[in-house]
C-alpha cells in the first residue's frame, strides 16, 4: 500500500506568492485601490475645471459689475462666488454639494424673477421712461437739435466696420482727422480725407457713391456727436460729402434742474413724475425711470380706462380654466372608466389613440387650429359644415367658444392618463364588496370610485387650474387675443387672458408700460394663489395624498 503525501506549492517562485510588493502579481486589494484612484481622479479633475470656469465667468462679470459702479450685486455675486468654492473644494459638506445647484438656479430664476417683477411694478418703466435723469437729459439735447447758422463745413468720408457706420472728417481749422459714430464721439486719428475716401484707417471701409445711394436714409439721419456733451452739438450731412454743425435747441441747467427751449422760451423743471415739464403740465420725452409706489395698482383698479378691461378679462380668464379644468377632468375620467373595464377588446389600442393630443406640441396645434377654423377656407366650415362662413375667430363669442373646444382637445389626455392611473390603483375588492351588498354600478361608482379618485385628482386639478390661467400659448397662437376689443384704451382682446394682456401692455403697441404689465403679473399671482390656497383647504388634498 502506498500512502501519498500532499504536496505544498514552492515558496520561491516570483509568481507564485501575489504578496503585493512586486515580486508577484498584484492582489485584489492593490488592484481595488488602484482602480478607485483612477475612479476618483476623473470626476475631481472635471469638478476643477467646471469650478475654473465658473470663477472664470463669475470674475468676468465681476469686472463688468465694477465697471459700470453695481457695487451691491458685485458684492452679493463675490459672496456667492467664494460660498460655491468652499462648498466644492473642502471635504464633507456632502448634502451642501448636491442642493447648491439647485438653490442657485431657484435663486436665480425665481426669486429674483418675482422680486425683479415687483420692484418694476412700483416704477413708472415704460417706453418713455428707461433712462436714467442724466441719460434723459442728454437725449433730450441730441433729438432737439438744428443746423447751426453759417457753420463751416467739413470734408466727409462715411465708413462702414461690421454692422457700425460713422463719419470721418477733416477739421477746417486745425486740419486734424476726426472719427466718430453714433455711439463714439469724434475723437483724432491718423488717416486722410479726400473725395469722399479715407486712406490709412484700418479696419474701416469707405462707403462708394452707389452705397450712399443704398443707404442714403441710415446715412442722412446719422448724428455723430462733437463730444461727450451732447450740449456742444453733432455734426451731420444731407450729400455724404460734407458734415455740418447741429446744435440743440435746448439747454440743461444741471445746477437748476431745469432745462430751457431756446425757440419757445419754456422752461422745463423735474416736477417728481419722472420727466422736465412745465407748470402747465407739457411734457419732453424722454423721461426717466423713478419709484411711484403704488400708483400702478391704484391705476389698474380706479382708472375706468383701466379697471374696466381688466375686470372683463380677469372674469373671462376665471371662466376660461374653469371650464377647461372641468370639461377636461370630466372627458378624461369618462373615457377612463369606458376603456377600463377588463373585458374591452382593443384596449390598447384605444388608450393609445386617446393620448396621441397630448403628444402634438400646444403652439403647432393652436396654429393647425388656426387655420381650421378660417372662416373661408377652413376645415370645419368648408368640410364638417359643407361651406358654411360661420366666423369662428371674428366673433366674440365664437372665438372663445373655440379656444375652449382647442383646449379640451389638447387637455382631455392628461385627465385620461391620471384618471386612468388613479382607477387601476383602486383594489378590485372595494368594487365586488359593493356589488356583493346590491349596489349597481353607477352607485359604486358614485360613492366609492369617484371619492376615492377625488383624492388622487384634486392637487393635479388644482394645478392645472393655475396652468390653465396662465396659458399664453394657447391664446397667442390661435386667436393673439382677439377680436380686438375696440372700446378699450389699452391693446385688449376679446379671448385674451390676464398672461396674454400683461404681454400686449408691456410690448405692443406705442406705448409699452412695463410698470403696469408687472402689476398686472402681481395681480395675476395674488389670484392664482389665494384660488389654490382655499382649494386645497377645501378638499384637504395634501393630507390625504402625504
Amino acid at each position: 500500500m502506498t500512502t501519498t503525501t500532499p504536496t505544498t506549492p514552492p515558496r520561491g517562485g516570483g509568481d507564485s506568492m501575489p504578496d503585493g510588493t512586486g515580486n508577484g502579481p498584484a492582489g485584489p486589494a492593490t488592484r481595488r485601490r488602484a482602480q478607485g484612484g483612477a475612479t476618483r481622479l476623473g470626476p475631481f479633475i472635471l469638478k476643477i475645471a467646471m469650478l475654473a470656469l465658473l470663477d472664470a465667468l463669475a470674475v468676468l462679470l465681476l469686472i463688468i459689475l465694477a465697471a459700470k459702479e453695481e457695487w451691491v450685486i458685485l458684492g452679493v455675486v463675490a459672496v456667492a462666488l467664494v460660498v460655491i468654492n468652499v462648498i466644492y473644494l473642502r471635504k464633507g459638506l456632502l448634502p451642501a454639494k448636491y442642493l447648491t445647484p439647485g438653490i442657485a438656479f431657484l435663486l436665480i430664476f425665481q426669486i429674483f424673477t418675482i422680486g425683479y417683477t415687483g420692484y418694476i411694478a412700483f416704477t413708472n418703466y415704460s417706453s418713455g421712461h428707461v433712462l436714467e435723469k442724466d441719460e434723459a437729459a442728454q437725449a433730450l439735447l441730441s433729438q432737439n437739435q438744428v443746423r447751426v447758422e453759417n457753420s463751416p463745413s467739413y470734408p466727409l468720408a462715411v465708413v462702414t466696420k461690421g454692422s457700425a457706420i460713422g463719419f470721418v472728417v477733416q477739421d477746417p481749422e486745425s486740419g486734424d482727422t476726426l472719427l466718430g459714430t453714433e455711439d463714439e464721439p469724434l475723437h483724432k486719428v491718423d488717416a486722410t480725407v479726400s473725395a469722399g475716401q479715407v486712406s490709412g484707417l484700418d479696419g474701416w471701409t469707405s462707403l462708394s457713391f452707389n452705397d450712399l445711394l443704398g443707404r442714403q436714409d441710415e446715412v442722412f439721419s446719422l448724428s455723430v456727436p462733437v463730444s461727450g456733451d451732447a450740449a456742444e452739438g453733432t455734426l451731420r450731412t444731407q450729400d455724404g460729402r460734407t458734415a455740418y454743425e447741429y446744435s440743440s435747441t435746448l439747454s440743461y441747467d444741471r445746477a437748476a434742474d431745469t432745462v430751457t427751449d431756446s425757440a419757445t422760451g419754456a422752461v422745463y423743471t423735474d416736477r417728481g413724475n419722472g420727466a422736465f415739464e412745465t407748470a402747465a403740465g407739457e411734457q419732453l420725452n424722454p423721461g426717466w425711470r423713478i419709484n411711484v409706489g403704488f400708483d400702478n395698482f391704484t391705476r389698474a383698479f380706479t382708472d375706468q380706462d383701466i379697471r374696466e378691461p381688466l375686470l372683463k378679462v380677469t372674469a373671462w380668464t376665471i371662466v376660461f380654466a374653469c371650464v377647461s379644468v372641468i370639461s377636461t377632468f370630466v372627458l378624461g375620467m369618462f373615457l377612463a372608466v369606458v376603456f377600463n373595464r377588463p373585458g374591452m377588446k382593443g384596449r390598447k389600442i384605444y388608450r393609445a389613440v386617446m393620448i396621441l393630443p397630448y403628444a402634438f406640441p400646444a403652439f403647432l396645434a393652436a396654429m393647425v387650429f388656426s387655420g381650421m377654423f378660417s372662416k373661408s377656407f377652413g376645415f370645419f366650415n368648408q368640410v364638417m359644415l359643407g361651406g358654411a362662413q360661420i366666423p369662428w375667430l371674428e366673433d366674440p363669442t365664437l372665438a372663445k367658444a373655440a379656444v375652449l373646444l382647442l383646449n379640451l382637445w389638447l387637455g382631455f389626455p392628461y385627465m385620461f392618463l391620471v384618471c386612468m392611473g388613479a382607477l387601476q390603483s383602486i383594489p378590485e375588492e372595494v368594487e365586488e364588496a359593493a356589488r356583493m351588498d346590491g349596489a349597481s354600478p353607477w352607485q359604486t361608482f358614485r360613492h366609492i370610485k369617484f371619492p376615492l379618485l377625488l383624492v388622487s385628482v384634486a392637487p393635479l386639478l388644482i394645478s392645472s387650474f393655475a396652468f390653465n390661467f396662465n396659458n399664453f400659448n394657447l391664446i397667442y397662437m390661435l386667436t393673439g387675443g382677439g377680436p380686438r376689443d375696440m372700446d378699450a384704451s389699452i391693446p385688449v382682446g376679446e379671448t385674451d387672458i390676464l398672461i396674454s394682456l400683461v404681454y400686449k401692455v408691456a410690448f405692443t403697441g406705442q406705448s409699452r408700460d412695463y410698470g403696469l404689465a408687472s402689476a398686472f403679473s402681481i395681480i395675476i399671482f395674488v389670484i392664482v394663489a389665494a384660488i389654490s390656497i382655499i382649494s386645497f383647504r377645501k378638499t384637504k388634498a395634501l393630507e390625504e395624498v402625504n
